[in-house]
């Protein structure tokens, strides 16, 4: 059977629980997928121990099914994907695009943290601890975005990025990258917080000849200082007990129309209303949204 036309997925780290604001994306990503009768997947990118957060994982595929977002196909664990980093790691080392590097953070703090190509000439592995960067090559990124329009990168003024940490651990560039490209996703939704990261992956994608996703960044959900309503901003986590009037305000923020009557739906009939109603095109050409801005959340 041929696969899909359409593969989105929604990819959270476990650094805490879902809040409003990432339910906004996990909702954005998977209308976007079944609008065009496509598949939606879950993967749970879990490449930095440090930041993780002891049942994180388990609190949002709980509450993922609690919002009604079911994914298709296997759940999918970065830290079972390692032995693939270190082969796409290594194909791109014998390219001769990807170099160790032993620039600290304090040496870079003079170039207001753009690596200025310090290391780029070198082959052999140091004696000292080193990370491994992409050779971005100076390159001019450019790509339509379909909610933000066109998009154009300096990657000269970006820098080349690391894809192999010091600590030896794996870049969320490089595991994100491979991952969407073993998965066969076509079509990324995710946050204007990201819109950065898009370039970055793009030079890697053609570096490893793999195809590039359509992409799609949404208004990110802010706080009054303009931060993002984030887990390391203690947003709080979504209420598991009663989802439908959260299911709304988020529908709200993607431009779907709802009404009062909609509180007495159950999350089913809600997503199958939304699937109908949804276009990325209604989305407005913004980078944020403010929490405050919202109509306060509606109770049964």
């Amino acid at each position: 059977m041929a696969a899909p036309l359409y593969r989105g997925r929604f990819a959270p780290s476990p650094t805490g629980p879902l809040h409003f604001g990432s339910l906004v994306a996990a909702l954005a990503s998977y209308l976007d997928a079944k609008a065009h009768a496509g598949e939606w997947y879950v993967r749970i990118e879990d490449i930095d121990p440090p930041r993780e957060v002891p049942g994180s994982s388990a609190a949002i595929l709980k509450a993922l099914e609690v919002y009604g977002l079911t994914w298709d196909g296997k759940l999918v664990w970065q830290h079972d994907r390692y032995d693939t980093y270190r082969e796409a790691i290594n194909q791109l080392r014998q390219q001769g695009v990807a170099y160790p590097c032993t620039c600290s953070r304090k040496e870079l703090a003079e170039y207001h943290n753009i690596y200025p190509g310090t290391c780029r000439k070198r082959t052999d592995d140091p004696d000292t601890p080193f990370a491994i960067r992409l050779n971005c090559r100076d390159d001019i990124i450019t790509f339509n975005d379909e909610i933000q329009g066109e998009q154009r990168f300096d990657m000269t003024a970006l820098g080349d990025f690391i894809i192999f940490r010091k600590d030896q651990l794996f870049a969320y560039q490089l595991a994100v990258t491979v991952d969407d490209a073993c998965q066969g996703i076509t079509h990324i939704v995710r946050g204007s917080d990201l819109l950065d990261s898009t370039p970055r992956q793009i030079c890697l994608q053609r570096h490893l000849n793999v195809p590039t996703p359509v992409y799609a960044h949404i208004p990110v959900i802010i706080n009054p200082d303009g931060s993002k309503l984030s887990k390391q901003n203690l947003a709080p986590a979504l209420p598991l007990d009663n989802p439908v009037p959260m299911l709304l305000k988020a529908l709200h923020v993607l431009h779907i129309p709802v009404d009062d009557a909609m509180l007495q739906s159950d999350p089913e009939t809600i997503l199958t209303h939304a699937i109908c109603h949804w276009s990325s095109t209604k989305l407005p050409q913004i980078l944020s949204i403010l929490e405050l801005s919202l109509p306060s959340v509606p109770q049964h």
